[in-house]
């Protein structure tokens, strides 16, 4: 029988975890020391199981087995060491010295964990920190969690597999999410949605992939797994500094050793460049947050890139803004898949331009709307709009409506692995082969042309193409009548047989 870690296992331990602060921290803080917590755990198994490889290999050798530890994943310093902290969990200045170990292993590897623009990964997280509690119940908090973690033995030869470390990740994130940056209409994207996306638009081997506003990384992750092989490089961006922090540990915690992750906001500061001009993608994937506020209009209209070229979106809502950098963002054959609030499909002024202005392009390909109450903090329904620079329908432009394919749930509906695949069926046949406007099913999916859609003056909105109407059922109105004579007789023959009961009773 095997004794291997399993998904639940390490799920397990990290909820237990999670009870060590409730009560203390806000929940949506938990997962930040405790995915930390998980990752120096993680690097410590690995590294000590190494270390022992290389003592027998070397026969003890010190010099020959540090060297050769050198040239690992990640070097750990002995006061780095999960055992060195657990050892000291007593210590009245644990939570110093869990911050001093951070600051030495990302020292120790300064290439893989700072360095990029000055940032370092665990500078947003301290465990020292008063919201712990005061003195007393802070050392207990972080005793628990060091205790917590101590039965958890992360080296690989004690994994069931390579993605368990990467799934405790996505297990408590998911559970967290809801209480993080609804006001910034940042909403978590759910497992289901990652998934649809990354298929949807499903990269080449050899495919640059780029999230702007990636998250704790896992939707990029995704799209990566869609290649089929290791042949792909991940690049992304995030604005809001713990949750970068998230989305570079998640990339070594699933093997991406090479991701290029970067913090800072992207449409200010876009940090993917190749010498002056922005870096370009084969598949660009994002769920920016949702009509984002003040998101730089005003200093942007003459921004650099030029990637506002087709209009500047109101100040109020930065859809159109993150679209356009996506879109400007692409290689000459480049796709782009992106998670956006139906409004984007319909509202004029200023985003009606810039919508026009991608229909005249041709760069529409796909429109297709969700189901409600999908994502975390928000009942809205979404829709994901798939770009193509290398459309195979020209002129054409595929809608689907989804909205009524899902798993009811208690918090959140869910999409099906069913719904996926009937979603993903429809969107390849319009991908792989010439198709001719009109319904392709009946209330699910439609091709409109542009002369169709210009009528419409570049309203994009799904029920103005796929018609959902369902016809009430003919009502027969003698029978209706006869049957409510007949109940109506039947009622009066139960209320005689209930006077009987009740005067025999009495």
């Amino acid at each position: 029988m095997s004794n291997k870690v399993t998904q639940k296992d390490i799920n397990n331990t990290v909820w237990k975890a999670c009870d060590t602060f409730r009560g203390a921290i806000d929940p949506s803080q938990y997962k930040d020391y405790i995915l930390t917590m998980l990752f120096l755990k993680y690097v410590t198994d690995v590294y000590n199981e190494k270390k022992s490889e290389y003592n027998q290999k070397y026969d003890g050798n010190e010099d020959r087995v540090k060297r050769a530890l050198e040239r690992e994943r990640f070097i750990v310093p002995d006061e780095s060491s999960f055992d060195f902290l657990f050892e000291n969990r007593n210590n009245p200045k644990i939570g110093e010295m869990i911050n001093h170990a951070l600051a030495e292993l990302e020292e120790a590897n300064r290439e893989k964990l700072g360095g990029h623009d000055g940032s370092n990964i665990f500078r947003n997280i301290d465990f020292n920190s008063s919201n712990l509690g005061d003195a007393k119940g802070k050392i207990a908090r972080l005793r628990n969690l060091l205790t917590d973690f101590k039965s958890l033995n992360l080296s690989s030869s004690n994994l069931e597999n390579n993605d368990v470390i990467g799934g405790a990740y996505e297990f408590l994130i998911a559970n967290f999410a809801s209480d993080s940056g609804k006001k910034a209409g940042e909403f978590f994207t759910p497992g289901e949605v990652s998934t649809l996306l990354a298929k949807l638009t499903k990269s080449k081997p050899g495919s640059r992939i780029y999230d702007p506003t990636c998250g704790s990384g896992s939707l990029l992750i995704k799209s990566g797994r869609e290649v089929g092989d290791n042949n792909f490089s991940l690049f992304g961006q995030e604005a809001n500094g713990s949750t970068w922090a998230l989305a570079v540990m998640n990339m070594y915690l699933h093997g991406y050793d090479s991701a290029v992750i970067r913090w800072g906001d992207t449409l200010r500061n876009p940090k993917h460049k190749e010498g002056d001009a922005l870096m370009l993608f084969d598949t660009v994937v994002a769920n920016p947050p949702f009509s984002l506020d003040k998101w730089g209009a005003e200093d942007l209209a003459s921004d650099k890139y030029n990637r506002f070229w087709r209009g500047v979106p109101p100040k109020s809502k930065g859809d159109w803004a993150f679209i356009s950098h996506m879109l400007e963002s692409l290689n000459a054959t480049g796709k782009a898949g992106v998670v956006v609030p139906h409004g984007v499909l319909f509202r004029g002024a200023a985003e009606g331009k810039i919508r026009a202005q991608t229909l005249q392009e041709d760069l529409i390909e796909a429109v297709i709307g969700l189901p409600a109450n999908l994502f975390f903090g928000t009942g809205i329904p979404a829709a994901i709009i798939i770009f193509n620079k290398k459309k195979l329908n020209k002129e054409k432009f595929l809608f689907i409506d989804a909205s009524k394919g899902y798993d009811p749930g208690k918090n959140q509906n869910v999409l099906g692995e069913n719904h996926i695949e009937h979603i993903l069926e429809v969107y390849t046949q319009f991908h792989d082969q010439s198709m001719e406007k009109g319904i392709v099913e009946d209330k699910f999916a439609y091709i409109a042309d542009l002369a169709e859609i210009t009528e419409n003056e570049g309203n994009l909105n799904i029920p103005r193409y796929v018609d959902t109407y369902e016809e009430e059922p003919e009502i027969d109105i003698a029978a209706t009548q006869s049957r409510i004579t007949e109940l109506e007789q039947e009622l009066a023959g139960v209320k005689t047989e209930m006077e009987q009961y009740l005067q025999a009773f009495k």
